[in-house]
């Protein structure tokens, strides 16, 4: 995800919503592909963690499954800078339906 003038803060940091926004794509996504037809899954919760602020460039998200049950999942959604470094850490909750 750019990170730039659409996805900064006022003081011209990356937005916290904006890694919200993608980490809860990424595991909603994710958490899709894990599901059989006719499912669908709803994030049910989102927490994340701010480690370092970013202010140019791109963030890229890593999301791995923590829970795959039949009716909820887990995931953890680690996103990192240019140089590599975590700078957020999210996780969610999804119910899955269907």
């Amino acid at each position: 995800m750019p990170v730039d003038i659409r996805t900064h803060q006022p003081f011209g940091l990356l937005h916290g919503g904006a890694s919200a926004a993608l980490a809860e794509t990424l595991g909603s996504m994710a958490g899709y592909l894990m599901t059989r037809d006719g499912q669908c899954v709803v994030g049910t919760e989102l927490n994340a963690t701010h480690h370092r602020a970013v202010s140019q460039g791109k963030v890229r998200g890593v999301c791995q499954p923590l829970h795959l049950g039949r009716q909820n999942q887990s995931w953890e959604i680690t996103l990192f800078d240019e140089q590599g470094r975590r700078c957020c850490t999210c996780r969610l909750g999804t119910a899955v339906m269907g």
